[in-house]
């Protein structure tokens, strides 16, 4: 479908290169496409009726005697007729593709850009510390083992402690025996200290050293 901004655009288009008037009551100008059309019917009939007494005179000049008749007011009425009907629709036209340009949306906000995290460098600094941690992306993850799923269940119930105390709540995957934990800080768009910081404290609860 269409938007406005074409739709106007190509009624404009139709005005001037097809038939002035048409355009403009596919725009709903139904008061300037009618005079248009008129204008432009009456005009092109006039210079019609003008060039066929013309040569009507000039045949007739040649092959009989005929008497010479003044038909110039036509053809110049005719002509001002048509030339205002291909004026007003230029005018609408021009109308219309104001509209057009109007209807267009604007560009979108340029957004600012998030605050970087940190580097590559200091991320993979903290990454050395943390040898059994994985980074997926903007998220570090880990899948610790425990005797059963009670013992698993146990580790979790530490973990969510600690993180409802840090305010840092990481993802959690629980499959019976195994525990998968996955860290990021969304608010910041990737990793940061906190998500380090929970990580090690992990590592020590899992350990029992916390």
């Amino acid at each position: 479908m269409k938007k406005p901004s074409e739709r106007a655009a190509q009624y404009a288009l139709v005005n001037i290169l097809v038939f002035p008037g048409l355009g403009s009551l596919k725009a709903g100008r139904w008061w300037a496409g009618l005079g248009q059309i008129c204008f432009v019917t009456a005009g092109s009939g006039m210079l019609l009726f003008w060039l066929y007494r013309v040569l009507s005179q000039y045949y007739g000049q040649m092959f009989g005697d005929v008497p010479p008749q003044a038909s110039g007011w036509i053809g110049i009425t005719g002509g001002i007729l048509f030339g205002i009907s291909w004026l007003w629709a230029g005018i609408t036209s021009l109308s219309l593709f104001r509209e057009a340009a109007r209807a267009r949306p604007a560009a979108p906000p340029v957004l600012p850009p998030k605050p970087p995290g940190p580097g590559d460098a200091i991320i993979q600094s903290a990454l050395a510390t943390l040898p059994q941690w994985q980074r997926h992306g903007n998220i570090i993850a880990r899948t610790f083992e425990f005797k059963d799923f009670v013992g698993a269940m146990k580790f979790v119930n530490t973990v969510a402690e600690a993180a409802e105390n840090a305010q840092h709540h990481p993802d959690v995957d629980i499959r019976w025996n195994k525990v998968t934990l996955a860290l990021s800080t969304h608010d910041a768009g990737g990793l940061t200290e906190k998500d380090f910081a929970l990580a090690r404290h992990c590592d020590a609860l899992a350990a029992g050293t916390a």
